[in-house]
């Protein structure tokens, strides 16, 4: 029986990197930079597709950048057919693309639909225009609102939104606006996600000149549970730490980075779980392969990312020892969670409680 496998695909191009952005992308709008880079991922993948489709069914497949669809619509349905003809694809696979509302009309999202691609991840961040022109994003609110009702008139079934709190400047206000709005239409999932200042950007620039100050951190967790009741009232699920979503709805292939399922990433930067072995490409670099208290470690920081936290049963299954064994030395340093509620032992399972997720770093750091 073939195991199960998500693939990933990065496409490094965008129309200009956005002030907070720290991942592996560049500003390139040029057809022909498309082109070239496309052809090498179909290299790729056929490549690949040799080597694993006899062992595995691939059930995910997640078109990440940088912003896929600043490319045009034929290319990217030309990787997911190159995906379709080298690997054995599931019918009902979920096939997901990041997208930025200005970047999409109605020939491309036609030309996904075509090649199969069945969930959108449509980059909205804020409803708030001066936010938007805070964070360097090229859309506007209206087009964001434009672009979604397109989405759904097209037939997209299934979409994300990106959402982002904590943006120099950003009120409460806003933020309970924005969450008003983009609840009103009814995604389908709903990503959230603090502004975090990260070295090589724009952003921290602007800030060690003092151009920026960051939103304090009461006001970050104000903003981040608010964001998870009204959520909760409107009939989404927590589901991970940054994500929700309607029930049955939560995104299969992120699941698997935080279940530490098998994945493949092709492209530039893109990285693999395969096998027990992580590598990243470009440049290729092994991280680590067959390193117990490393993957034992990566489980307990993917899984308490999961509201559902932990599962002792399926760490021993895993692993072929009970958890507090590996752990045993943990213990003493995590008691001070246990005893303020924010890291929870019930039915089998650890997980960290709302307030914990406020402290979620330093706990899963005990466990390093």
């Amino acid at each position: 029986m073939k195991r199960k496998l998500g693939i990933y695909i990065h496409i490094p191009f965008c129309v200009r990197k956005c002030r907070y952005c720290g991942f592996y992308s560049k500003s390139c709008v040029d057809d022909g930079e498309h082109r070239k880079y496309v052809k090498t991922l179909i290299d790729d993948i056929e490549s690949k597709g040799s080597e694993l489709s006899g062992k595995y069914s691939v059930d995910t497949i997640f078109i990440g950048g940088g912003t896929p669809s600043v490319m045009d619509g034929p290319l990217t349905g030309e990787i997911v057919r190159a995906l379709r003809r080298s690997f054995d694809v599931e019918d009902d696979a979920e096939i997901t693309i990041e997208t930025n509302p200005k970047t999409l009309d109605e020939e491309k999202l036609m030309e996904y639909r075509e090649a199969g691609i069945n969930r959108l991840s449509i980059g909205c961040q804020s409803l708030d225009d001066e936010v938007l022109g805070t964070l360097g994003r090229i859309h506007s609110a209206d087009d964001f609102r434009e672009t979604f009702a397109l989405a759904r008139r097209m037939g997209f079934d299934n979409i994300n939104i990106d959402l982002m709190f904590a943006v120099p400047g950003h009120t409460m206000e806003k933020w309970d606006e924005t969450l008003t709005e983009a609840i009103a239409l009814r995604p389908e999932h709903i990503s959230f996600y603090s502004l975090q200042i990260e070295e090589g950007t724009p952003f921290y620039d602007m800030f060690k000149k003092g151009e920026i100050e960051q939103v304090p951190d009461e006001i970050d967790r104000q903003m981040y549970h608010h964001a998870i009741a009204r959520f909760r009232e409107a009939g989404y699920e927590h589901y991970e730490i940054s994500n929700c979503a309607l029930p049955g709805r939560q995104c299969r292939h992120n699941l698997k980075y935080w279940s530490m399922e098998e994945y493949l990433g092709l492209g530039d930067g893109a990285s693999s779980f395969i096998g027990g072995v992580r590598y990243a490409n470009h440049p290729l670099r092994e991280y680590h392969k067959n390193n117990f208290r490393d993957d034992t470690t990566e489980f307990v920081w993917t899984g308490l990312r999961k509201t559902v936290g932990v599962s002792f049963d399926e760490f021993r299954k895993r692993f072929g020892l009970e958890f507090w064994m590996v752990f045993e030395d943990c213990r003493e340093e995590l008691q001070e969670f246990f005893d303020s509620g924010r890291l929870i032992e019930e039915n089998g399972r650890l997980r960290l409680s709302e307030e914990g997720m406020d402290v979620s770093n330093q706990i899963m750091s005990v466990f390093v």
